[in-house]
């Protein structure tokens, strides 16, 4: 037997097992976690899916293409989340598993179109298609509930260029619906011979329509420069954390004197009481801000009193002027499922004990704000607090709203030794060059960096173990940007192409049941076994084909 051969059948057999093929499954699922930082291999996302869309199609059944779905999608939700596990200890591997069922109808969806299209027209439903499908999947994972839209494929290029001009048109829906759709067509190259060139055809239509939205997509207008510090105190841990924090901040700040800036950042968490009832704590901020001539944007992680009257503990961006408080606050209103509050308490709050849950459910902001500062010419900042900066709809709200320039406030002080920083870093790039607009992510630790309005990046970033302060001239810019134009157009379109497909399929279902065929109708070629027809027995002889005159 040659050895290719002995090969192939050896590696059908493995295939074959359960056993292995469960974990070939959880291991192709996990392959694009190496395309986001820290690894960010970003040229491997188009083609780190084709191993799992192979797994897909040579299953022999529905059943199990859907269980490598799901497998997949759960190798894939550990592999990007990973870093949450000290966090949520063993929980982390059941919430990846509940979620990796959102691929199982996916694999379906896989099975069917890349089992073996012979045409032009199968080729381009599965290029087409099956983006959209894994699209679906990214946006019902992408709700708060459900952990948020971290690690979206298309995030891992946030540090390609044509990719950010693709996001100004669709956002990062657009990026992972070409991410997907070029894995798609390298799965079909290496499939069938006979679908190769045809394959060429949509991959080619992709570079022609990078090729144009780098054209004719249209940029923000460059305006002017701000100067922005960003004070990053790093890890401070043991008894008086929070003080000491507070006071190395004070630190970084006065050293800013002089450096002509416009607006200081604190990453989230910075301050741990309620400046509005500790007025001393507010007047060694306000005197920080007439010592460097620019008001400073700190973040409250303490319990407060909102507008409505509500107390509880609020994560808020608060601007502090030369006088004081400047009455601008924002309160977070999307909060980390576990890491800000325990979805069904009554029922999961056990987990609290497992891991570094909530041990209180935090208090939600009801809209966004955006502020103006009256001694940078009237600048408009939207500020975004944490894992906010991850939802593409909030940054461009603000953008609607006004905002020239867009603030995130992080802290990544349980992850410092993970991928977390630097890819909640990374997502700066992507809103600033969804909306047209400067992005500053600011952080207490973790990595604090600036992107401009294409989605650039700015001087260089502050690593995770820097405790300084930074200024930055942020370039600014006027226009909007088709995505702030038209939204989330990417996820209505692959919806619709959902719903057509499933249409489409429906009714061929349905034209293949047909009518049943009359019993006892005979051909030319002989008798016809229909519906309820009897063949003849195996060992009887058979008798000639009866001709009708």
């Amino acid at each position: 037997m040659p050895s290719g051969v002995w090969r192939q059948e050896r590696g059908e057999r493995v295939l074959g097992s359960p056993l292995w093929r469960a974990v070939a499954a959880l291991v192709a699922g996990a392959l694009p976690a190496l395309a986001f930082p820290a690894p960010g291999l970003w040229w491997f996302a188009y083609a780190a899916l084709v191993p799992w869309l192979l797994l897909i199609r040579s299953a022999g059944t529905p059943r199990r293409a859907a269980l490598d779905g799901w497998l997949g999608g759960t190798g894939y939700m550990l592999a990007v989340h990973h870093w949450l596990m000290p966090s949520l200890h063993v929980f982390i591997v059941v919430l990846a598993a509940l979620l990796g069922l959102l691929w199982a109808p996916w694999g379906l969806l896989v099975s069917r179109l890349l089992g073996g299209p012979s045409s032009g027209a199968g080729v381009a439903a599965a290029v087409i298609v099956v983006p959209c499908g894994w699209l679906m999947v990214e946006l019902v994972r992408s709700w708060e509930g459900l952990g948020g839209p971290w690690g979206l494929l298309g995030a891992s290029q946030w540090q390609v260029t044509p990719a950010l001009r693709l996001a100004s048109v669709g956002g990062v829906w657009l990026v992972s619906l070409l991410v997907v759709a070029v894995n798609t067509v390298l799965a079909l190259l290496l499939t069938a011979s006979a679908v190769r060139a045809v394959s060429v055809v949509p991959l080619m239509v992709a570079v022609v329509a990078v090729g144009a939205v780098w054209v004719w997509a249209p940029q923000p207008e460059r305006t002017g420069t701000t100067r922005i510090a960003v004070v990053q105190p790093g890890v401070v841990e043991g008894p008086g954390s929070v003080q000491r924090r507070l006071a190395r901040s004070e630190e970084l700040t006065r050293a800013l004197a002089g450096r002509d800036v416009d607006l200081v950042v604190w990453g989230e968490s910075s301050v741990g009481v309620d400046p509005a009832r500790h007025p001393e704590v507010t007047a060694r901020i306000a005197a920080l801000s007439r010592l460097v001539g620019a008001d400073v944007l700190v973040n409250v992680d303490a319990r407060q009193t909102d507008a409505a009257g509500r107390t509880g503990i609020f994560k808020s961006a608060v601007l502090v002027g030369p006088e004081g408080l400047t009455g601008d606050r924002y309160d977070k209103m999307r909060l980390v499922p576990f890491g800000e509050y325990v979805p069904a308490r009554s029922a999961l709050g056990w987990a609290t004990s497992m891991g570094k849950a909530a041990g209180e459910d935090r208090l939600r902001g009801s809209r966004p704000v955006t502020m103006t500062l009256p001694g940078a010419d009237g600048l408009h900042i939207g500020p975004l607090v944490c894992f906010e900066s991850a939802f593409p709809d909030m940054s461009r709200r603000l953008t609607r709203d006004g905002a020239q320039l867009l603030i995130a406030q992080s802290s990544t002080s349980s992850f410092q030794n993970g991928w977390a920083p630097g890819q909640h870093a990374s997502l700066g790039a992507l809103r600033a060059a969804e909306n047209g607009r400067p992005m500053v992510h600011a952080t207490l630790t973790g990595v604090s960096a600036v992107y401009g309005p294409q989605g650039q990046r700015v001087g260089a970033p502050l690593g995770t173990e820097t405790s300084g302060a930074a200024v930055y001239g942020v370039p600014l810019a006027r226009g909007t940007t088709l995505y702030v134009r038209l939204g989330d157009w990417p996820l209505y379109g692959a919806l619709g192409v959902l719903a057509a497909f499933c249409a489409f399929e429906g009714v061929r279902s349905l034209r293949r049941r047909g009518p049943a065929e009359p019993v006892g109708v005979v051909g030319a070629a002989g008798p016809a076994v229909g519906q309820g027809a009897v063949r003849p027995a195996r060992t009887a002889p058979e008798a000639p084909a009866e001709t009708t005159p």
